[in-house]
């Protein structure tokens, strides 16, 4: 086993379509694992045909969507409704160390793939179930999708301002971040599977995926009973200069929350008599008069170019950003330096992990996306050698 690829040798099936299932499978293969997507003989995964931009390769079943998360894998079509079909997933599964679906309950029932029968038949097998609300409660098979979820935490109604109303965030953030929360408790499982020998089943919920990303705020309220408010480009953290300002040219992100950003703000910007103005010198006074140093802020950065000022402030020790489009933000030093795009073997470049392990400099994908079935008869050959073991 690698140590920057601790899931090597691991055999994961993926069962899963749209974006959180095949974004966690797509996560433990760029860890090492072998993955396995099993689709419908008949459709395959439906984000093949739709998502992204590029209409030629939706038609064709290999929308962007699907590429973002598809490489790596291996795919062999089978239909589950039929008695070799099913039989053939449980051969699968019976090799398998992982099974990820994101299916609601009531169609893993209707498959005879439920929790409850794969634990018996695969009692080595971590079950990974990924669904919108979760086992339990009135709406456990209840479908969803990303902005669903968005609106039924609370995220959507905390987002945008006071005139615009509700508004969802720009990317599917409850879907990666589903993704990323399967993979923890995933690797969590396994863990405990190293010294007990047992599989475990694992629900994870969109909905309170939705709610950790919120921790902050839900405490808050629990606490105070104020419910978060939309506050636009403002920092939750309610500091006068935390937020987002514009500069003669583009926007500027700061978040100075401690004395000593401010300080180190004051010294930035030449505006060290920030420091002993009985308005600003002390924090709790300073949040009274918050709206005037705001509008002190934004003159003195109207001066320059948030291009001009981001070095600036940020060699300074002043936490800040300037806002980038998505284009910027890949083309960034930072992000080239890190190696946050990787190439498939088909020359298609796709995102890769947020993290490293043991000293890995990337993680690239050992393949490209697969066609629905492309490996059928690859797999099927091999479950049949399999047969004596």
């Amino acid at each position: 086993m690698s140590k920057t690829h601790p899931f090597t040798d691991l055999l994961v099936v993926d069962f899963t379509h749209v974006l959180a299932g095949p974004a966690c499978s797509y996560y433990l293969g760029l860890l090492g694992a072998e993955v396995i997507k099993v689709e419908s003989e008949k459709k395959g995964d439906a984000i093949r045909h739709r998502g992204g931009t590029d209409a030629q390769a939706a038609k064709a079943g290999m929308s962007t969507s699907y590429l973002t998360q598809g490489a790596g894998k291996r795919s062999i079509t089978l239909e589950l409704e039929s008695v070799d079909g099913l039989e053939q997933f449980h051969q699968l599964l019976a090799r398998a160390d992982v099974l990820v679906e994101n299916h609601v309950p009531d169609t893993m029932r209707r498959l005879q793939l439920d929790e409850e029968t794969l634990a018996t038949r695969h009692p080595h097998l971590i079950h990974c179930a990924m669904t919108g609300y979760g086992r339990g409660g009135p709406q456990e098979n209840t479908a969803a999708y990303d902005v669903n979820i968005q609106a039924a935490c609370g995220l959507m109604e905390a987002t945008g301002t006071q005139d615009s109303g509700p508004t969802r965030t720009g990317a599917p953030v409850l879907d990666y971040g589903t993704a990323l929360a399967a993979g923890f408790a995933i690797s969590a499982a396994l863990y405990e599977r190293s010294s007990t020998g047992q599989g475990t089943f694992i629900d994870v919920s969109m909905l309170e995926t939705g709610l950790s990303l919120m921790s902050s705020s839900v405490t808050d309220y629990l606490r105070t009973g104020n419910a978060p408010k939309r506050r636009g480009n403002l920092a939750n953290s309610r500091s006068p200069g935390a937020g987002s300002f514009p500069c003669s040219e583009g926007v500027l992100s700061l978040g100075v929350n401690e004395e000593s950003h401010f300080e180190s703000l004051a010294a930035a910007l030449d505006r060290e008599d920030w420091l002993t103005d009985e308005r600003y010198a002390q924090r709790d006074v300073r949040n009274t008069n918050s709206s005037e140093l705001a509008a002190e802020i934004e003159l003195e950065l109207a001066t320059k170019t948030a291009k001009e000022w981001e070095p600036i402030l940020q060699a300074a020790g002043v936490p800040s950003a300037r806002l980038r489009s998505l284009p910027e933000a890949l083309e960034s030093p930072q992000v080239k330096t890190r190696g946050y795009v990787q190439t498939t073997a088909d020359g298609v470049d796709v995102p890769t992990l947020p993290f490293r392990i043991g000293g890995a400099q990337a993680y690239a994908p050992s393949s490209k996306a697969p066609t629905a079935g492309e490996h059928n008869v690859e797999i099927e050959e091999w479950l049949c050698t399999c047969k004596g073991d």
